[in-house]
């Protein structure tokens, strides 16, 4: 139902499942886990998987804190969009990649809820995408120190609005990766 013309496919998006993004983050072996399971099936059906990742002064380019966790190995082939903002589209290849691969529905998992995760989901929403966020695959890191909820909180704010986001011509929403189903590529 995406207003991208011509978009009939759905990609995995994995945002900055990173050693250092993740390394104190909520519940991280299950939802690393989680993420592992839907690069698998997604992989299965002829999905791509999209992987994102960040860099800026306190996450060094090229440092062990900056590669992707260890239990998740992107193929040679898949795409990596290296990002400096939250929003995965901002100043990136994303774009260029998923039109590239006539996607037009991103199932969406990764770090951090609160910061990257939102931002990237509300950045392919307003462009037109379908976004539909893992429920039990996305994590955060404790901020209640500064004011924030405490990350289970977040977590689950998260995911009830994200459930009822709506706007014309596009879907949203949430689903537990045991529920996802990525059926054959288009």
């Amino acid at each position: 139902m995406t207003t991208l013309a011509d978009r009939p496919n759905t990609a995995l998006l994995v945002v900055d499942v990173q050693t250092e993004v993740v390394a104190a983050a909520y519940d991280r072996d299950a939802v690393v886990a989680n993420i592992r399971e839907l690069v698998d099936e997604a992989r299965r059906a002829g999905v791509p998987v999209v992987w994102v990742r960040h860099s800026d002064e306190s996450l060094v380019r090229g440092s062990a804190g900056w590669q992707i966790v260890a239990e998740l190995v992107p193929d040679g082939g898949e795409p990596l969009v290296e990002k400096s903002y939250g929003d995965a589209f901002e100043a990136t290849t994303l774009e260029d990649v998923l039109a590239g691969l006539g996607v037009g529905r991103l199932v969406v998992a990764g770090a951090e809820t609160d910061a990257c995760i939102r931002s990237t989901l509300h950045g392919a929403f307003t462009r037109g995408y379908d976004a539909v966020l893992v429920s039990d695959a996305h994590t955060t890191g404790d901020r209640s120190a500064w004011g924030a909820p405490p990350p289970e909180q977040v977590i689950g704010h998260t995911n009830l609005y994200w459930t009822y986001q709506t706007a014309p011509g596009r879907t949203a929403g949430t689903v537990a990766t045991k529920d996802v189903g990525f059926g054959a590529a288009h």
